[in-house]
C-alpha cells in the first residue's frame, strides 16, 4: 500500500469543517498544528507593526494514494481555495515509507479494494 501526505493550510475557522469533509472523502486521521502564519501574493496588513491576519491551521493527512486526489479536491472545495485569494492552499507529497499505521492499513485495505 502506498501513501501520500496531504498538507493543507486553512483558516482556523474552517478547520473542523475541512477535517470532517476529508474524513467523508476517505481520510482516516489527521494532525493539526495551530497558529501557523502565511503570506500569499499580497502582504498582510499591519497596524503599528502588528500583523492583522486570521489564524491558520496546518493540517497533515497521511492518506492512501488511490484516495488522495479525491480528498485533496474535497479539501479545496470545502475551504473555498479557488473562490478568493488568501483562503488557503493544499498539496500532496509522495511518501516513500511510513510506520505506525497498521490499524489504518487494515481498514483501508477493504476501502481501496472496492475503489480499484
Amino acid at each position: 500500500m502506498h501513501f501520500k501526505l496531504i498538507v493543507a493550510l486553512v483558516q482556523g475557522s474552517e478547520t473542523e469543517k475541512v477535517l470532517k469533509a476529508a474524513r467523508g472523502a476517505g481520510a482516516t486521521g489527521s494532525t493539526v498544528i495551530s497558529q501557523a502564519r502565511g503570506e500569499g501574493l499580497e502582504q498582510q496588513k499591519t497596524f503599528f507593526g502588528l500583523t492583522l491576519d486570521a489564524p491558520r491551521d496546518l493540517l497533515l493527512l497521511l492518506v492512501e494514494e488511490h484516495l488522495s486526489r479525491k480528498i485533496l479536491e474535497t479539501i479545496a472545495e470545502v475551504a473555498g481555495f479557488e473562490d478568493k485569494p488568501g483562503c488557503g492552499i493544499a498539496f500532496q507529497i509522495d511518501v516513500e515509507d511510513a510506520v505506525g499505521i497498521r490499524h489504518q492499513v487494515e481498514r483501508l485495505s477493504e476501502t481501496v479494494e472496492k475503489e480499484i
